[in-house]
């Protein structure tokens, strides 16, 4: 059954996870530090409406990739405590997520800041 302060409280926990990314993962503040730099740079060369649906897209897919990342790794460490090899390539092939979303990001916001840089 709908009701809105259950979609509320959704959002708590929502918001509660993210706290907790931003409190225990170091690289969660290096993805904000370069989305404030992005979005600050973006700003200054006045982007198009266009130019600025890329970068949207490149920032959430990072995010997302590490808010999964987080996710995956805390729930792995609470299963597995212990070091085990199986757990560590899981959270090694979860990690190599976020590097190709950051890549991608990153070659997204070469082609896109590139033509306000050359004129």
């Amino acid at each position: 059954m709908f009701s809105i302060s259950a979609r509320l409280k959704s959002f708590s926990h929502a918001l509660s996870g993210l706290g907790f990314m931003l409190r225990t993962q170091h690289n969660a503040w290096i993805h904000l530090v370069a989305t404030t730099i992005v979005v600050l740079a973006g700003l200054w060369m006045k982007l198009g409406p266009h130019d600025w649906r890329w970068i949207v897209l490149a920032i959430a897919l990072v995010w997302v990739a590490e808010i999964v990342n987080t996710a995956f790794e805390h729930l792995c460490d609470v299963v597995q405590p212990e070091f085990h090899l199986a757990v560590k390539a899981a959270k090694d092939v979860a990690a190599g997520a976020v590097l190709v979303a950051a890549l991608a990001a990153a070659a997204i916001g070469v082609l896109v800041f590139l033509p306000y840089v050359s004129t």
